[in-house]
């Protein structure tokens, strides 16, 4: 957990092999409505983190192997 908490700096990938891949990935600036009032509003651009399942995780994740690490 460590690895990953602590990893490269941000903005860059990170892949451990059979848990998964971390990202940041940029968002542009978007049309969107306030559900509240109905007004139109727009967005900031913004940086959000991603996250791809490796294929054990997703496995685990499925049913398709038990859970835990030394499996």
């Amino acid at each position: 957990m460590e690895i990953i908490i602590n990893g490269p700096p941000a903005g860059e990938d990170m892949m451990i092999s059979g848990f998964g891949k971390r990202g940041v990935k940029n968002k542009k600036e978007r049309k969107g409505r306030n559900p509240a009032t109905g007004e139109d509003v727009r967005s900031r651009p913004r940086r959000v983190v991603k996250f791809k399942y490796g294929g054990r995780l997703k496995d685990m994740k499925n049913g398709k192997l038990p859970i835990g690490i030394f499996n």
